[in-house]
C-alpha cells in the first residue's frame, strides 16, 4: 500500500513539474565579509538560479468598494519542487513566458509531497 502511494506521489510530482515553465534566481541578504577590509556588510547574495518552476496568478476582488467601483488586485503564486528551500523575504527573479520580474516570498510556503507554493508580491526593496 505504501510503495503504491510512493509511486503515485512520483508520477504526481513528475506531471506536475512538467508544466514549469518559468526558471528563477533566489537572493538573500546576508552579512559578508570583506577579505581585504575585515569589514562585514549586508549584500545581495545569489543562493538559487536556474531553478524550474511555475508563476500562476489569480485575479482578486478587494473587500473595500470606493465610491467608483470595487478595486482588484492579482495573486501571484509560486510553483515549484518541494525539496526547494526558499526562506520568506528572499528576492525571486522569475522568467517566464518570456516576462521577467522581481518578487519577494511573502511567507512561510505550503509544502505537498509532490510541490511546494509560494505566495508573492512584487519585490519593491529589501525590508
Amino acid at each position: 500500500m505504501i510503495k503504491a502511494m510512493q509511486a503515485a506521489q512520483k508520477a504526481a510530482r513528475k506531471a506536475i513539474e512538467s508544466t514549469y515553465t518559468g526558471v528563477m534566481t533566489v537572493s538573500e541578504r546576508q552579512s559578508v565579509k570583506d577579505p581585504n577590509t575585515h569589514i562585514t556588510s549586508t549584500k545581495e547574495v545569489v543562493v538559487l538560479e536556474n531553478q524550474p518552476c511555475k508563476l500562476s496568478f489569480e485575479t482578486i476582488a478587494a473587500t473595500a468598494q470606493t465610491e467608483t467601483a470595487a478595486s482588484l488586485t492579482q495573486g501571484t503564486k509560486l510553483f515549484l519542487p518541494p525539496n526547494v528551500k526558499i526562506k520568506a523575504g528572499s528576492k525571486i527573479i522569475v522568467e517566464q513566458d518570456g516576462v521577467k520580474n522581481a518578487y519577494s516570498a511573502s511567507g512561510v510556503p505550503a509544502v505537498y509531497p509532490t510541490h511546494q507554493e509560494i505566495i508573492l508580491t512584487l519585490f519593491e526593496r529589501w525590508a
